[in-house]
Order: C-alpha cells, then structure tokens, then sequence
C-alpha cells in the first residue's frame, strides 16, 4: 500500500463566530504550513503571539473539551477544527486564533469543513507521517471506558455507549477518509444533557451554548433547533471527538479504533498511550547506519548492533577486524561457559552448534553487502547455505575468527563464502546465500 503525500492548505480562510465555552467572539484563520510541520495554534491576540503544537504532552484539561497550553497561554475546545483537518487529510497546517476559543458553528466540524474547502487542498512532495498498527494497543479507565486500536489497512473508529456514565447506547462505524468523514462524522453536533446545563455555568462553561449549536437531552426528549441528523447523531459526534483528540499523538495511524464510552479524558489518554508506543516502537529500529570502514578498521560490539538486527544470544559476532576492498570482512566472536548454547549442548562437553557458526558466518557476510551502495539501513536476510563441513569442535575459551568473501551480488541477492577458524585451524565452512531488503 502507498503511503499518501502530506497535504496543507491551498491558501488562508477564515471564520468567524462565537465560542462555546467563553462565549467570546473569536476570528479563526487556517494558514498553508510546510513539510513537517504539523497542526499548531497561534494566539495572534497576545504579546509576540505565541504557537501552541497540537500534541498530547501540551494537554491541559479535558472536562467537555480538550484544553492545549503551553505555559499560561491556552487554547480551549481544539478538538473539532483538528478532527476537521484530520478528516480531511491535512497534516501540515498553522491555526491563527485572535482569542483562546475557536468558533463553535452549529456544534458540529462542518463549518471546518467547508472552510477547508474554500481554502482548497494542497500535496506536498512529502510521504505522510503514517503509522500502521501492528499490533492492538488498548487502556481501560477507571470508570469503565475502553479503547482499542486493532491492526487494519485503514483508519476506521467504531464508538459505542456515549454521554455520562456510557448512558446513551447508540453505535457508529465507518472508516475515516475525507469523502466519509464530510458525509458522516462532520455534520454530527455536541450535545448535553438538561441536568448538567446549571453546573456547567457555575463552572464558567458553555457560556455561548444554544440550541443552535447544541442538542439537549431532557430525559426523552431532544431539544434543539432542528431535528436530529442521524438516528445515532451523538455517536457519530463521539467519533468525530474521537478522530481529534487523537491526532494529538503526532502522526496519523492505520488501524481500527474501537471506542466504548469515549470522551475527552480517555481520548488523550489514549493519545498518549499511542505516542509512548510509537517511540517505543523506533527504539528498537536499527539506529543511522553505522559507517563500515575499509582496511584494518574495527567495528566494536555497539557498531556492529547499528548494521545488524540481531542481539542477545543470537548476535555471534562481537567486533569486525578488518573490511578488506569490497569483498572481504573478518569478524570476532569471543566464546565464554555463560553462552546460552553451552548450557545445554553437549553440557558435560560444551560444544558450541554447528550451525551456530554458519549463522555467525552470515552474520559477517551481511555486513559486507550492506557496504554496496544503496544498502546502507537495510537488513540481509539468511536464504540459504551449501557445501557446509564442520572439521573441529569449537569450546568454551575459544576466539572464534569468522572470515567471509562476497563472491556474487546480483540486485538484491548474494553469494558468499565463510569459514570459521580458531587458532589458525579453520573448525567450518560453507557457501551462503542472502536477500538484501529493507528495514
């Protein structure tokens, strides 16, 4: 699957209108941003007009809304504008605020929308920032809300049991590209129930709510300006929360979100849980290539670990010796009585395994195809071996010489030869052959 260019805006729109929770008047301007930049927001109604990054560690408070600060500059209710731009596949984008609000519209990320629209598109001559889920991350809250990213091909968000305390059991699925997000999740509005209207005004919220850009859920009965959207209307603006507040992990995902008793709390916290994964996951890709020198240079134990994929107890090489032009390297591996494979082969004996020196002569000969161009990062993959002889037995104490000829390369596969030798004496050797493929 290709993984989509980043876009940004074609040119500025603005909007303008009131906000929900201070009731202040407030312009709102999206701007075009560049490659990498990501989704900021811009205070251009303070002294020297500070940025706020839309991201999970500048979280402030999350009761009906999702609150970004850095330092005593704050922006309230973010999550409808970055769900609009999430939605409609804009990764790099400056937000300019003249308050610390952005308008409410009809409570729904339709009004984003359309500005979206009128500033139009723009690709960039960038990948996007993707991440796929390959494995399903969950948390589990204390009052009982559940989310949980399964591995998909698509960002899909399934939401279930909405409002306080789970109350309300509507269901909304769909996957989030722009066409479904315009049509499905955007037009989808905030709602609230009547019971929580006065001491949300005693804390100072929702000062410009209305029923024109809210619903009101008074026992059976709604009460809004205009009927419902969709039979499951809060579900669908659950989801639509839902896609804002997680952008503020960092970086899109390709996964399936499934979501019960979603609100702004679980939701960054989720967010947070994602981002601590995603940098656990780079944590364990090789780092920069390191550079692999020619002649009597040596690569130490933490070189080595950079080129190959391999560790503990199955990286059998300890140091390079030598890289001699473009076909030969010689390897180290010392051998004490704490290798795991003297513990239980032959143990009254130790031996080390025949076919752990083949894997050791591998190990070497991949480094030497990551030194032709264009290898650089990648990882060689062991397809076969042949004309294998083992010719003396290899014990504890030993130093274990590992030499290796690159005899072919022929696009992506190799041929090698390998010996192993100790003391001189060579104890095996066999020809190999590898794939070179990326990271």
């Amino acid at each position: 699957m290709a993984v989509p260019q980043q876009c940004t805006l074609a040119k500025n729109a603005t909007l303008k209108g009131t906000s929900l929770h201070t009731g202040a008047p407030v312009t709102l301007t999206l701007k075009p941003a560049p490659v990498d930049y990501g989704l900021k927001f811009r205070r251009v109604d303070l002294p020297d007009q500070p940025f706020i990054d839309a991201d999970v560690d500048k979280v402030q408070t999350v009761e009906r809304a999702t609150t970004l600060a850095e330092g005593s500059v704050k922006v309230h209710t973010v999550e409808h504008v970055l769900s609009a731009l999430t939605g409609m596949g804009i990764d790099n984008a400056l937000i300019e605020m003249d308050a610390n609000e952005p308008p409410i519209g009809d409570g729904s990320a339709a009004p984003y929308v359309e500005l979206i629209r009128a500033a139009g598109i723009a690709g960039q001559d960038a990948p996007g920032r993707v991440w796929q889920i390959r494995e399903p991350i969950s948390i589990e809250t204390s009052r009982g809300s559940i989310l949980l990213v399964l591995p998909s091909k698509e960002y899909r968000v399934s939401v279930t049991c909405v409002g306080a305390g789970g109350r309300i059991t509507q269901y909304f699925d769909s996957a989030v590209t722009p066409a479904l997000y315009e049509k499905e999740f955007a037009p989808a509005r905030t709602f609230c129930f009547y019971e929580e209207i006065k001491p949300l005004l005693e804390k100072g919220l929702i000062q410009g709510g209305s029923l024109e850009n809210a619903v009101v859920i008074r026992g059976e009965e709604v009460l809004s300006k205009e009927p419902l959207r969709f039979p499951n209307e809060f579900a669908r603006h659950k989801a639509m929360d839902l896609v804002g507040d997680l952008i503020l992990n960092g970086r899109r995902i390709l996964g399936h979100v499934i979501a019960v008793m979603p609100g702004h709390g679980p939701n960054t916290t989720f967010a947070a849980r994602l981002k601590k994964e995603y940098r656990s996951m780079l944590s364990l890709k090789p780092q920069e290539p390191a550079s692999i020198p020619d002649g009597e240079s040596i690569l130490d134990t933490r070189e080595v670990m950079k080129l190959l994929p391999h560790r503990y107890p199955f990286l059998m090489v300890d140091r390079i010796l030598s890289v001699e032009g473009e076909t030969k390297c010689i390897g180290q591996k010392n051998l004490t009585m704490n290798e795991l494979f003297f513990q239980g082969h032959f143990p009254g004996r130790p031996v080390m395994p025949g076919v752990l020196q083949v894997e050791a002569m591998a190990q070497v000969a991949s480094i030497l195809m990551l030194r032709i161009p264009g290898n650089q990062g990648k990882i060689g993959y062991f397809m076969s071996a042949d004309k294998v002889k083992f010719r003396r037995p290899v014990v504890p104490g030993d130093v274990l010489i590992i030499e290796t000829e690159l005899v072919k390369m022929r696009g992506s596969i190799g041929q090698a030869t390998g010996r192993c030798l100790v003391n001189g004496e060579v104890t095996s050797e066999a020809e190999l052959k590898f794939m070179v493929h990326d990271a």
